[in-house]
Formats: structure tokens, sequence, C-alpha cells
């Protein structure tokens, strides 16, 4: 019965192999999105920051106030974070000029604290618990972080690391394949490894994004970022029509971690 109160409460999406697909392709569109508006629309990142930080703030409102799952502006939600943390996490390591190592090292920081208070203040970080606006805060605020980290670590491996984008999504998806051998092989808490690869869609997403997006000379493929960001824009949605969400939680169904 708590299991399936906790299911009609949810708003977020059960935790399926189409979630994962549709996360990816959302954090690419984040990383095509944010740089369509910042470098091919010549605004900036300042500016950028503010636009999609605007779009996230009522995205956010919009999500936390619903009554019930709605799959379009979860998802909505998250391409949200996923431009305002490229636009955030280039600003930071670029015209704020700490770097990729710095930059890094205060979203880890931030993303370590968000989860850190939000254990402390329920007891748990497992999506299961994602049922109240309280709780929602907590969410959506480690998820920004997360997409913001993510953007600064795969710009960092593929811009330091002589990997390049192909070789930095090489390096993000084999890592993600680590994980989920170990959900399926371990015993580790099933909590963390969401975290985990949730965490790690985000530089993959940015670093396929750019190999997309990129000139040649860059090592990218020199697509159109409105061109690509249309593209993945219709592929999210022919995915959520075709494979229908509903609300539920983890997998495992454990809410302790």
């Amino acid at each position: 019965m708590d299991d399936a109160r906790h299911a009609a409460l949810s708003k977020v999406p059960e935790v399926t192999l189409g979630f994962w697909i549709v996360k990816v392709l959302a954090t690419t569109l984040g990383e095509t999105g944010g740089d369509a508006v910042t470098m091919s629309m010549n605004l900036g990142y300042a500016i950028g920051t503010l636009i999609f930080a605007g779009l996230f703030l009522v995205a956010a409102i919009a999500q936390t106030g619903a009554k019930k799952f709605n799959p379009y502006l979860y998802w909505l939600t998250i391409v949200a974070t996923t431009t305002v943390g490229t636009t955030m996490a280039d600003l930071a390591d670029r015209s704020l000029g700490i770097g990729y190592a710095g930059g890094s090292s205060l979203l880890l920081a931030l993303l370590l604290g968000s989860l850190a208070v939000w254990r402390w203040s329920e007891g748990s970080v497992s999506v299961a618990t994602v049922t109240t606006p309280r709780v929602e805060g907590f969410y959506w605020t480690t998820i920004l972080f997360s997409q913001t980290l993510g953007t600064a670590l795969g710009d960092w491996m593929a811009d330091t690391n002589g990997l390049g984008f192909g070789g930095g999504a090489m390096v993000f998806g084999a890592a993600i394949l680590v994980v989920a051998a170990l959900y399926f092989f371990t015993g580790l808490s099933r909590v963390a490894l969401f975290w985990a690869a949730f965490i790690l869609t985000r530089p993959l997403g940015a670093t396929v994004g750019d190999l997309l997006d990129k000139p040649h000379d860059l090592g990218g493929f020199g697509l159109s970022r409105y061109y690509a960001s249309a593209v993945l824009i219709v592929a999210i949605l022919a995915l959520i029509v075709l494979f229908p969400q509903r609300a539920g939680s983890h997998p495992s169904g454990q809410t302790t971690a």
C-alpha cells in the first residue's frame, strides 16, 4: 500500500530504459540548445543564463504546483535544467576565468552539499520520496547542480585531455555501462547508483551535443545547432508518445540512502 501511495503522489517518472534514453536526448538538447542561444545568436553566456534560468523557474514552479505526473511538463523541466546548466557552466568555466577544474570543483561541492542537506532534512535522497513540494525542491535543486556539473566535466574531458568530443562521449558512455553492471551484478545502493548514472548522463549528452554542432576544425560534425536541437525535440516527443511513461519510483523500490 505504501508503494502504491507513493506512486499515486509521485510526479517523477518510473525509472526504466525509456527514461534513460529520453534523459540522454534531453541532456544533448541542453547542449545544442544552450549553444544555439549563447553562440549562434551571439547573446553570450550571461544573457543566455538569464533566459534559461527564467525558463527553469517557470517550469519548476509549474511542475511543483501540478497535481499529478505530466510527462511533457516533467521533461520540459529537465530540458530547462540542462540548458541553464550548459550556460551556467560555460559562464563559470570561461567568462569568470576559473577554468574547468575550478568550475567542476565548485559545482561538485554544490551538488554534494545539496544531496547532504536533502538527506539530512528528509532522511533519504531516493526518487521514491519525491511526493511533496518540499522534496521536489531538493530534487530539482540537485538536478540543476548535476546538469551544470555534467557540462563542466564534459568540456573538461573533451578539451583538456586530448580525447575530443567523440572520445569524451565514449569515456562517459563506458562509465554509465560500469554503473549499469554494478546495478545488475552487485548489491550496492540502488539510490547511489541512480544518482551516479543520472549525473553521468549529463557529460555524455554534453560531449555528444558538442560532437554534433561544433565546427569540423574543432572535431565536431558542424551541424546547425538549430537543426540538431529541432531533431532532438522531435525525438523526445516521439519517445514520450510511443512509450507512454507513468509516475513511479526507482525499480528497486528502495527509499533509503
